[in-house]
């Protein structure tokens, strides 16, 4: 079977055309109906754009980002998902510097959109609704006057063909964009068959889709031949809701959704029993979040550790790995081992040779999936691999003697206090392991004595008494090393997140400096 995402489109089509593919408030779309339209959608973008273009699709998670997102591929044209988070002056940057030939745009977004056609020259809009501006068709105009001959890209033949350009969520300066290939990207048997996946399976997605995850697990539940679940805007009660109503089989939730989730009054008393799966990534998970959520939907679980850069998933802990108690639960700390055809090294931040099992360093990756490189940044690029072609993560991590590799945080937010180094990953394990306690972030804060002084910022559950900040202190000395324990603990309402549900740590920093 050609796994590519357009064959896999195509094969389904044949195969189980009735079958739904994409719903989303109601609509559904068939794979039959998907292979038409993304046929149509082909046609129509390559009469504004050669082959290789980039097109920018800004717009919620709905049925029509899976239909763009196979309609590119099969014109041989580079999908450009845009934050629609991000100011128009921030767009405008981004649309710029990927050179867009078509912006497909919900109408909530006119504005933004008006703005980035005024600074890219040429650029056509379409609007994914109704439109009264005889120069910005409306979408399903805009389809019903292209025929749906199918152009034939994306096939295994295209394998090295950029297909997609995911901006990462810059630190500082513009954003760069992520090039990913069919090779990169593709879905093969091994991956499906860990999803236990089956006839009639329903995969929730309320992540955004101009992020990895949000496309990656699209992308699976697509190639699957699965229904995907689509919720534009995320709420607590409107997933458990979704779930529920439309017996979800399948979810990928970010820890910042399982910890909404398991917090949600009520959510005891909703039926799961149609769950089989939920998989769990994009940002670190404590184990004491994650076994609350196990109770509470009482399916399987697997974890996934990865980047943009990446193509998604480096590692996963499978659902046999997942235990509450008994002598292996110390790997819900982990993030797994390396999926097939993946290499992790973990190198020496200095010298960047290898380091031995239970020594920390940087995760260097080699596999398929990984990135070609930045678009148009020769020196980003250059940067991001090592001498021996390995991809530079700058994440942190140790392998132990089983080959499960343990996150301990981004390089650059390792803690030195009093030339100790302090991992924030393994503080905020300990702390989250307190009953009063619903999140933990550590940060290292300017300390004239100390160099940096471990700072700990906590949300409290709510129902339960406030403890006070030494009996955390004194509850995490209990745990680690004395050195490693918070100098101070700051109670908060929440914390500060960007729209991936990753913790800000730089804002906590600046504020508690």
């Amino acid at each position: 079977m050609g796994l590519h995402l357009p064959d896999a489109v195509r094969l389904h089509a044949r195969e189980r055309g009735t079958s739904a593919a994409l719903t989303c408030a109601g609509s559904t779309v068939s794979y039959a109906e998907l292979d038409t339209r993304s046929s149509r959608i082909a046609r129509a973008l390559l009469a504004d754009a050669d082959a290789g273009s980039r097109i920018g699709f800004l717009a919620r998670t709905r049925n029509e980002a899976g239909e763009i997102l196979v309609g590119a591929a099969k014109a041989g044209l580079v999908n450009v998902p845009l934050n629609w988070r991000l100011a128009p002056s921030e767009l405008t940057a981004v649309a710029r510097d990927a050179e867009l030939r078509v912006l497909l745009f919900e109408p909530e977004f006119r504005d933004a959109a008006d703005a980035v056609r005024a600074a890219v020259p040429g650029l056509r809009l379409v609007v994914v609704g109704a439109s009264a501006d005889p120069d910005v068709p409306a979408y399903e105009t805009w389809l019903a006057s292209h025929p749906d001959d199918d152009p034939g890209r994306g096939t295994a033949a295209d394998v090295d063909e950029v297909f997609l350009q995911i901006y990462t969520s810059g630190t500082t300066g513009l954003p760069k964009g992520v090039l990913l290939t069919h090779g990169n990207f593709y879905a093969d048997e091994t991956e499906l068959e860990e999803y236990l996946w089956e006839a009639g399976s329903v995969a929730l997605n309320a992540l955004p889709m101009f992020h990895i995850g949000g496309l990656g697990w699209l992308r699976v539940a697509l190639t699957a031949g699965a229904n995907s679940l689509l919720l534009p805007e995320f709420t607590p009660d409107a997933a458990a809701e979704a779930v529920e109503r439309e017996g979800v089989t399948h979810a990928f939730l970010v820890p910042s959704v399982l910890h909404m989730l398991t917090e949600l009054p009520g959510i005891e008393r909703r039926d799961f029993s149609r769950l089989t799966l939920i998989t769990y990534g994009s940002a670190p998970i404590t184990p004491a979040l994650l076994r609350r959520s196990m109770a509470l939907f009482a399916c399987h679980f697997m974890g996934k550790y990865g980047l943009t850069e990446g193509g998604g998933t480096v590692t996963q802990l499978p659902p046999e790995d997942h235990e509450a108690d008994g002598p292996r639960r110390h790997l819900l700390k982990s993030v797994g081992r390396p999926r097939r055809g993946v290499d992790v090294v973990i190198a020496d931040t200095e010298t960047g040779k290898p380091v031995p099992a239970g020594t920390v360093g940087e995760i260097r990756i080699r596999s398929r999936h990984n990135t070609p490189g930045y678009w148009n940044r020769p020196a980003e690029t250059e940067a991001l691999y090592d001498a021996d072609g390995l991809l530079c993560t700058g994440d942190g991590g140790y392998l132990d003697g089983d080959g499960y590799l343990f996150l301990t945080d981004r390089i650059k937010d390792m803690i030195v206090s009093g030339g100790e180094n302090v991992y924030p990953a393994e503080v905020e394990s300990a702390l989250a392991e307190h009953p009063a306690v619903s999140e933990a972030a550590v940060v290292g804060v300017p300390h004239e004595k100390w160099g940096e002084a471990v700072t700990a910022v906590v949300v409290l559950r709510r129902g339960t008494d406030a403890p006070g900040e030494q009996e955390l202190i004194d509850f995490t000395r209990e745990r680690i090393a004395s050195y490693k324990k918070p100098h101070r603990v700051h109670v908060v309402e929440a914390l500060p997140r960007n729209p991936n549900g990753k913790v800000l740590k730089r804002v906590l920093r600046d504020r508690l400096k």
